[in-house]
């Protein structure tokens, strides 16, 4: 399967047509496009097509196969442009990290303003999305660094710890009786009708934490990232489990957040692949990230007695 290959389909799949990819994207004649694709269909043993008279879709298989061809497409790029770009003194090329929601990012942000005030022709990529998203993207080569709420399996990655934690508890709305109580007990969230993020939901440890498995729970709904969740509170839908300052929470907002008690509190990493051949670019980033963890770990300097 050669790279060409599937350039070819994602232009199909885009344009929905065999001729205009053929004519306005790719430059080549429809038969040679239309041979190259059944030449694909019959190398995966699956149908990516559905010809119609007017366009072309994808199957369910071609579906499938678009993300992983962008996956593949896009990462051939970015090898090709790494290695244009690492010849001479200046560091130049592209820094790509991803993370889940939290307010540990500022120390990412912090790290990542260093590296362009020494480096300003360095591009940062940033990608949202909960530890599996991300994870995936950086098995694959896609992402250099993912952020990730502890408890997360570092097994078969390197890391550095961040020093700060994140605080659990509930997003309500502050007309909910929990914003005037306070704080959450295990008892409350019995009684609320709640929204969970599907990877929280999948830890153990959170739920050995509560003493309640958390599908035991009036689970009303799922959630990726809590930004449309706040929406489903905002609305009355329930109490969502988020970390603290995801969501504004402060003068007209109609949120309000409330830890649980006793607190809870998560830890955070960065990880990275074992044994990287890092990028210059890449390379430069964890130094800096380093450099502001320390920063940060170090003890305030007293004052000298006058």
């Amino acid at each position: 399967m050669e790279l060409r290959t599937l350039t070819y389909f994602l232009a199909v799949a885009e344009r929905e047509s065999f001729s205009a990819a053929a004519n306005e994207v790719l430059f080549v004649t429809q038969p040679t496009l239309s041979r190259q694709m059944k030449e694909l269909e019959e190398e995966l043993g699956a149908k990516l097509f559905e010809r119609g008279s007017r366009k072309t879709t994808l199957t369910e298989a071609g579906m499938r196969f678009r993300e992983r061809a962008r996956e593949i497409v896009e990462l051939a790029r970015q090898t090709e442009k790494e290695f244009a770009e690492q010849g001479g003194d200046e560091v130049v090329g592209d820094v790509y990290v991803g993370g889940g929601e939290t307010k540990a990012f500022a120390i990412v942000a912090a790290a990542c303003r260093r590296l362009r005030e020494k480096h300003p022709r360095i591009r940062l990529h940033l990608t949202s999305g909960n530890a599996q998203d991300v994870t995936e993207k950086l098995d694959r080569g896609l992402l250099d660094f993912a952020l990730l709420v502890e408890p997360a399996d570092k097994s078969k990655y390197e890391y550095v710890e961040l020093p700060a934690r994140d605080t659990w508890g509930l997003l309500v709305r502050k007309d909910h009786p929990l914003a005037k109580k306070g704080f959450v007990t295990v008892g409350d969230l019995e009684k609320t009708p709640l929204l969970v993020s599907r990877q929280t939901m999948m830890m153990r440890e959170f739920s050995g934490s509560l003493g309640r498995d958390l599908a035991s729970l009036n689970v009303v709904a799922t959630y990726n990232l809590i930004y449309n969740a706040a929406v489903f509170v905002e609305q009355g839908l329930g109490a969502a489990f988020s970390l603290e300052g995801l969501v504004n929470t402060s003068g007209r907002s109609r949120l309000a957040f409330v830890p649980f008690t006793p607190i809870r509190t998560s830890g955070l990493v960065v990880v990275w692949k074992r044994n990287p051949v890092f990028s210059r670019p890449a390379a430069r980033f964890l130094e800096c990230l380093r450099s502001e963890i320390g920063k940060r770990q170090a003890p305030p300097a007293r004052r000298r007695a006058t």
